[in-house]
């Protein structure tokens, strides 16, 4: 994905990750400032359990860090109120499941709640719905949904919830996890065309490091709860991701000069 970067949309200053956890002085994470434009995507990188997710929770304004500030259009987290929030930033969570088993047109359309009068919310979620494959469930409940039908469901309700917007934030963990190759590539494609059209930043945890590198400018790669690297997502990237995870990576090129990562196999040849 490449964009033309703008202003600043979002800021960490000296952030530590926490888990609530008690940890003695030697174990305490350091700090790490980050910032992010408008237009840009951004990768978060890291083993199982390496503060990935809290790392999100904090640029959606949805936890406060235990030290350190973030900073959202210029304005601090705290000054944010959960309406005003909402209509500039949308969160696909990793688990989104919702209660009683709604409707999914009522599902999309719960990313308009914030908005006081929304006469095109109708045709909006129509629109968010298609955007994301999702059209024809519409008139389905979400109790019967796959998990990649679901995962769909609620990239269209992030989808509507910016849909007027521009140079919001769209930050989702794992979206892709439960879909198909074939919707990986689509739902890959419609995210970017989306965010480019309107100057959103994207933010993504994911664990899969091709997708990683194909697709966003940036990677953040964390390793216990705190800043292992902020890198360029290019072929330069490959050994500093090595060495966050540990494991020799071999680069494949492909047909148009872009290039995928693979694990070096160790398995021993026949004999």
């Amino acid at each position: 994905m490449s964009t033309e970067l703008t202003a600043t949309l979002l800021e960490l200053n000296h952030v530590h990750l926490s888990h609530g956890s008690v940890r003695e002085a030697s174990q305490v994470p350091k700090p790490f400032t980050l910032c992010l434009s408008a237009g840009e995507r951004l990768a978060i990188l890291g083993p199982s359990g390496a503060g990935k997710t809290t790392l999100l929770r904090l640029m959606a304004l949805d936890s406060n860090p235990a030290k350190g500030e973030v900073q959202f259009k210029g304005r601090a987290g705290p000054s944010w109120s959960l309406v005003e929030l909402s209509q500039q930033r949308a969160v696909m969570p990793q688990n989104c499941q919702v209660a009683f088993g709604l409707e999914v047109k009522l599902v999309i359309a719960l990313g308009r709640v914030a908005r006081r009068r929304d006469p095109f919310v109708s045709e909006i979620v129509l629109h968010a719905a298609r955007l994301a494959r999702a059209e024809h469930l519409l008139a389905r409940r979400c109790d019967t949904l796959s998990g990649g039908e679901y995962a769909r469901v609620h990239l269209a309700r992030v989808f509507a919830q910016l849909w007027d917007v521009r140079e919001g934030l769209i930050l989702v963990d794992e979206p892709f996890a439960a879909l198909d190759l074939g919707l990986q590539e689509h739902i890959l494609q419609a995210l970017d065309a989306f965010a480019t059209e309107r100057q959103h930043a994207v933010v993504a945890v994911l664990h899969d490091v091709n997708h990683a590198l194909r697709a966003f400018d940036r990677l953040v790669l964390i390793k216990e709860s705190q800043l292992f690297a902020d890198v360029a997502s290019n072929q330069q990237a490959v050994p500093v991701i090595e060495a966050l995870y540990g494991l020799a990576l071999e680069c494949l090129q492909a047909t148009d000069n872009a290039f995928v990562v693979s694990p070096v196999s160790r398995r021993c040849p026949p004999a």
